[in-house]
């Protein structure tokens, strides 16, 4: 076994870009992994602050000691480094020329830097002309990228070797499957079993380390799903083969354990092309793009055409939205789709089509006419589809929610499996095709409900578990049926009893999970989940406020909508600048900052409201919103305050003037949240993202003021050690 190339596992495909002045690193790699992020993201750190070291030629002998310090850790990481590289090359011949190759580059780069950074040199260096670290950077650059290219390249070949041991696992895993499939003898099949359990076991760890490690979400989800089938497959794989071998001249027997064993090695086929990056060359309809996925393409499609006129044809927005119509068709044919949720589908459909036709239509005149009044008219338009569409996709989610949730109440009792049980105990031939029918249709609902869930599950990772259980019950629904029929013409057998329980018991595990997966949507849809929603964290309503109303009882007419829409326009504009003056600042975790994202991206779910998106629904959504909003928005000022301390008067000042402009507009909006909302919604919206862009233009002030007032407080700092330093030395 090889030795782990890096903490928590290796890591596929490194890229790491990194810039700084004069320096820039890009591999033209891709990092697929944790672990090899981690491992060069240090490496990153040390010589970057290598290469941003101001430009001065005097120094301090602290910042020269600094200097040392930060050039020898690099070389003493990069000599443990290339003893791990070393040692994994003496193991893999195969690959030990290309490693050692690239650890002679690494070790060669960090002494190099060790070089330029060594300050007991430098006075010697320069007499004889050659370049330091302080009197040009060209050379630590260079040695900053071969470094860094050389250090990448021995951990994708030791990410070559963790993949060499899956697929050299797998291989061992499936060899003893062949022969597992072709004993006859139970005294034989125990033994290779044994063997078979021991090395399914290392498969389990490598395959873990693995799924944990990697990046992808979706190549994860994938993992996940292949490895469940491994593990629950496992236990099947046992039963089904006793069976046979108890009953080798039963036909329903050999037809129960064959599906297990080709399910297996699917499983094992799809863990490989995850871990060795093969794109699967049998794409299925199941791999096709959900409704989720082509409403959220199509509505960013419109917002192109609108913004750049070649980008998008209208004739491809048309295309677009017919594919989606012909994929909600599912819904409307589904035998399982109440009257009201059809004809509501239908409904927005057509609307859909409608009001798509009307923006193409205004997009046009738009472009001929110019005016401000054909482009309000194009956001009204823009605001319109987008609303239809966002309708069409609640209707489909709860139309979908709802089937599966009744379906799950209906089948929690597991009434037909339990009478499959007794039906094969008492060989009833009878009742069990009359069970084995109901088990189909009950299979056949809960097939075409994955299906649906798959359309509205809002992720890739969830719409790869909806496509996953799909597959359970369609294969484990027959596998069950095969297993009562061996069961019930050897009602005596104690071993096909026990595989008629296993494969119910998966049919049961397949069922709780799917209550787990509608949990998981649900979170989706209602912004419970997604980086840009954490710091809201909407609470789930509770039974009694089941009857609140959506933050549109009335129907606003086009001048209220068309206002709303181009306040929340300008609202979006105003959390991107609040971002750009944010991405300035150094230090993450200071309390401006944090406090300043914070509101920038509360300013952003707002703004994703008024375009009828995002988590907050009902008018509790929006109460919630503006208490925590203006309470971020005190703690701002009070951070800011203590920061204005540390000013001299004149800044300190004006930096308190600006603060004074923010604070009354926290606690007017703090009134507002203690007043209904619930009439004249439209009015009292209108109001609060008027208040809000008022605030968040002040934020955005505040936060570029803070920085330039932060940078001559830095600046006038060294100017005073770099004067004390120059004195010492005159001493």
């Amino acid at each position: 076994m090889a030795a782990s190339p890096v903490p928590g596992g290796g890591g596929a495909g490194a890229v790491h870009s990194s810039k700084a002045s004069g320096f820039a690193f890009d591999s033209g790699l891709e990092i697929r992994t944790r672990s090899v992020e981690q491992t060069l993201l240090p490496l990153v750190s040390q010589i970057t602050t290598l290469i941003n070291h101001k430009d001065n030629t005097k120094k301090s002998d602290k910042t020269l000691q600094a200097i040392q310090r930060v050039g020898q850790a690099v070389n003493l990481a990069v000599g443990r480094f290339v003893k791990v590289g070393e040692a994994i090359a003496n193991e893999n011949w195969d690959l030990k020329e290309e490693i050692n190759i690239a650890c002679i580059e690494a070790k060669q780069a960090g002494e190099t830097i060790a070089s330029l950074t060594d300050v007991t040199k430098w006075s010697q260096l320069e007499s004889d002309g050659q370049v330091t670290i302080l009197t040009d950077k060209t050379g630590v650059v260079q040695a900053a990228r071969l470094l860094l290219s050389s250090v990448t390249k021995v951990l994708l070949l030791a990410d070559r070797v963790v993949i060499k041991q899956i697929v050299t696992s797998r291989n061992k895993v499936l060899a003893t499957m062949e022969r597992l499939e072709k004993v006859n003898s139970f005294q034989e099949f125990v033994q290779i079993f044994s063997q078979f359990g021991n090395e399914m076991v290392e498969f389990a760890h490598l395959t873990g380390d693995r799924q944990n490690d990697l990046k992808d979400e979706k190549k994860k989800a994938k993992m996940a799903v292949a490895r469940a089938v491994l593990e629950k497959g496992t236990m099947m794989l046992l039963t089904a083969s006793k069976t046979c071998l108890r009953h080798p001249s039963c036909e329903s027997a050999h037809k129960n354990k064959e599906g297990v064993f080709d399910r297996m090695r699917v499983a094992l086929e799809k863990v490989i092309e995850i871990v060795t990056d093969c794109r699967l060359n049998r794409e299925t309809d199941s791999s096709s793009v959900s409704i989720f996925t082509g409403i959220k393409e199509l509505k960013l499609n419109i917002e192109a055409l609108r913004e750049n006129v070649y980008f998008e044809s209208k004739e491809n927005l048309s295309a677009a939205l017919e594919v989606i119509l012909e994929r909600v068709e599912d819904f409307t044919d589904s035998a399982y789709t109440s009257h009201e949720h059809r004809e509501r589908i239908l409904e927005l459909s057509t609307q859909a089509r409608t009001e798509l036709q009307q923006f193409v239509s205004v997009w046009m005149q738009a472009q001929s006419r110019k005016t401000k009044s054909a482009t309000e008219e194009l956001e009204l338009t823009v605001l319109k589809i987008s609303h239809s569409l966002e309708e069409l996709r609640r209707e489909l989610h709860c139309t979908a929610m709802q089937l599966a949730a009744d379906l799950l109440k209906f089948h929690a009792d597991h009434v037909v499996l339990k009478a499959l049980k007794v039906t094969g105990v008492e060989g009833n031939l009878e009742a069990l095709a009359e069970y084995a029918c109901k088990l189909s249709e009950q299979k056949e609902q809960l097939v075409e409900t994955c299906r649906l869930l798959r359309h509205v599950s809002g992720t890739e990772p969830l719409e790869i578990t909806c496509i996953h259980a799909e597959e359970t019950f369609q294969v484990t629904g027959q596998q069950i049926i095969s297993a009562a029929e061996t069961l019930t013409l050897h009602p005596s057998s104690k071993i096909a009893k026990e595989n008629l329980d296993v494969f119910c018991e998966a049919w049961e595990s397949q069922i709780s999970d799917m209550a787990t997966l509608l949990r998981e949507i649900s979170d989706v849809f209602e912004g419970r989940r997604g980086e840009k929603y954490d710091h809201l964290s909407l609470p789930k309503p509770m039974k009694n406020s089941t009857n609140l109303k959506l933050l549109k009882p009335d129907k606003p007419d086009s001048e209220e909508q068309a206002k709303i829409a181009k306040l929340g326009l300008k609202l979006g504009l105003l959390s991107s600048d609040a971002d750009c003056e944010i991405e300035k600042w150094e230090d993450e975790d200071n309390e401006i900052v944090q406090h300043g994202r914070n509101m920038s991206r509360m300013a952003y779910s707002l703004y994703l409201f008024t375009r009828g998106e995002g988590p907050l629904k009902t008018s509790q959504d929006l109460i919630h919103f503006l208490e925590v909003f203006s309470a971020e928005g005190l703690k701002l000022t009070s951070s800011i305050q203590s920061f204005s301390k540390q000013l001299k008067d004149d800044d300190k000042l004006m930096l308190l003037l600006e603060i004074n402009k923010l604070i009354p507009l926290c606690h007017q909006l703090q009134t507002i949240t203690k007043t209904s909302l619930q009439s004249k919604v439209f009015v009292k919206v209108d109001k609060c993202i008027t208040k809000i862009r008022s605030m968040m233009t002040l934020v955005v002030q505040l936060l570029s003021l803070c920085y330039k007032l932060l940078k001559k407080m830095e600046n006038n700092k060294w100017v005073s050690v770099t004067n004390k330093d120059t004195m010492d030395g005159q001493t």
